[in-house]
């Protein structure tokens, strides 16, 4: 079997290049834009619980994904053969979506020389029983360090993937994406009570980093703290009050409540809040937000997008204007505007939309304890679970997984039910401190739209954010 580290998937495939060619271009004549969309991807999952191996899969997958687009229309074919013969029937059908137009083919992305991250196969790196002992390993240590813990689980996964996008005019683009991921999820208990906490981290990389003795016990520490702060939560109390939002992992509110709705086709289609605002005041001077896929070897970094266009550093709100979107090429185009590298699609069986890649907001000037201590009755959100979000009102409701009361500008009891409601377009003219903190998630976010899964990362400094909605259970 030829290695796709080092050989073309056309040729592992054994695809003549003309004939491939030939029919791209025969499908695609006429349209606007399009491309071939070449997969082989290997992932594996183990999972260790309650003390056993739970899970262990390991997968090998390839194909193909060919895409015509006309205006606002797309015809898309995709199949598990890579071969010829699929590739004419692809072809025949996306030509359907033509209707007898005929365009001016889009221009081909420009070129990069930019790697963000090795080509390195995680999944070469370790052995499967060293993996199992390295789980078990985890495990014990967890369930040594403190009597009240009660259940473990710990999580690792990679994924090696190689794409090769292919353009009419024969031109190539390809990348080769590595990812792992690591979690541990701890229950603790006492008496009837039980709490979690969990802690995860990963990146585009290999293993070797995230598997170290002493990275691997810092997150684990932290999801048995998380735990043992929550037995000690009392109910949250409900009512419109003044937040403060940690740094780094709480960025993923302002993906969900803001990111989305910054997306070129919500804008397009004007079903997003910020539709039509392009260049007014959307929120609080001080506040800026950028998506950069450009960060090295970060979980949403990309060296070029699944259209084949180099990702970047888009600003989006700048000082409160906003001043871009995230745009693939289709919707840029339709918006006279330029791709800005994030076309992101799921897999070969999917079709490129615009996606977030790494989304935050970067550092200002207040010091973090300034900012807790000018709170006088409210809320420290630290970390965050599940959220919810309609796109076309703002509207969001956020459970916090960790979060303490502020009494008098210091830290009080820990919160337990505490959920942030508010409106994203709203509340970014709320935010009145921006810490000089930020920080990135540890790497695990997966963001989901349109029923597509990709991997992205977010982050923020510590924030004040006035007078918001907080539900509870307390008084």
């Amino acid at each position: 079997m030829t290695n796709p580290l080092t050989t073309s998937l056309f040729d592992r495939a054994d695809l003549d290049r003309d004939s491939v060619r030939n029919e791209v271009a025969r499908g695609l004549s006429g349209a606007d834009d399009g491309e071939l969309f070449l997969e082989y991807s290997q992932s594996e999952a183990l999972m260790f619980d309650n003390g056993r191996l739970k899970q262990a899969t390991y997968d090998t997958s390839q194909g193909f994904g060919l895409r015509a687009v006309k205006g606002d229309a797309v015809g898309y074919a995709h199949s598990s053969d890579v071969s010829l013969p699929a590739l004419i029937r692809a072809a025949d059908a996306v030509g359907a979506v033509r209707g007898g137009y005929h365009g001016t083919f889009a221009a081909a992305p420009s070129r990069t020389n930019v790697r963000l991250y090795g080509d390195e196969n995680p999944l070469d790196g370790l052995g499967f029983e060293t993996k199992v002992k390295l789980l078990a390993e985890i495990n014990a240590y967890v369930r040594d360090k403190d009597p009240r813990v009660r259940q473990v689980s710990v999580s690792l996964g990679a994924t090696w993937q190689v794409v090769e996008i292919m353009r009419p005019d024969g031109e190539s683009y390809r990348d080769i994406r590595p990812l792992v991921r690591m979690n541990i999820s701890v229950v603790a208990g006492q008496g009837d009570r039980q709490e979690t906490g969990s802690h995860g981290y990963g990146g585009r990389e290999g293993y070797a980093r995230f598997i170290e003795t002493k990275a691997w016990r810092s997150v684990a520490d932290d999801a048995i703290r998380q735990a043992l702060v929550n037995l000690e939560s009392i109910p949250a109390p409900a009512g419109e009050m003044d937040v403060v939002l940690g740094p780094g992992w709480p960025g993923v509110m302002l993906h969900e409540a803001v990111g989305h709705g910054l997306e070129g086709d919500f804008n397009r289609k004007k079903t997003s809040a910020f539709a039509g605002l392009m260049g007014q005041q959307v929120a609080a001077k001080g506040v800026t937000v950028v998506d950069d896929g450009t960060i090295s070897a970060r979980r949403g970094s990309l060296s070029i997008d699944d259209e084949g266009t180099p990702t970047g550093r888009t600003v989006l709100i700048e000082d409160g204007i906003l001043v871009g979107y995230m745009q693939d090429r289709q919707n840029a185009r339709l918006m006279g505007m330029k791709p800005t590298g994030n076309g992101r699609r799921q897999d070969y069986a999917h079709v490129p939309m615009p996606r977030m890649t790494n989304t935050y907001m970067p550092a200002g000037d207040r010091d973090p304890a300034e900012i807790l201590a000018s709170v006088k009755n409210g809320i420290y959100a630290a970390n965050f679970g599940g959220g919810q979000v309609d796109i076309t009102s703002g509207k969001y409701v956020f459970q916090c997984t960790e979060a303490y009361k502020i009494e008098n500008g210091k830290l009080g009891a820990p919160l337990k039910g505490a959920m942030l409601i508010g409106n994203g377009p709203t509340d970014l003219h709320r935010i009145t401190m921006v810490g000089n903190d930020t920080a990135l998630d540890d790497g695990v976010g997966t963001c989901g739209k349109n029923g597509q899964g990709v991997p992205v990362g977010v982050g923020q400094p510590t924030l004040r954010m006035d007078r918001i909605t907080v539900g509870g259970t307390g008084g």
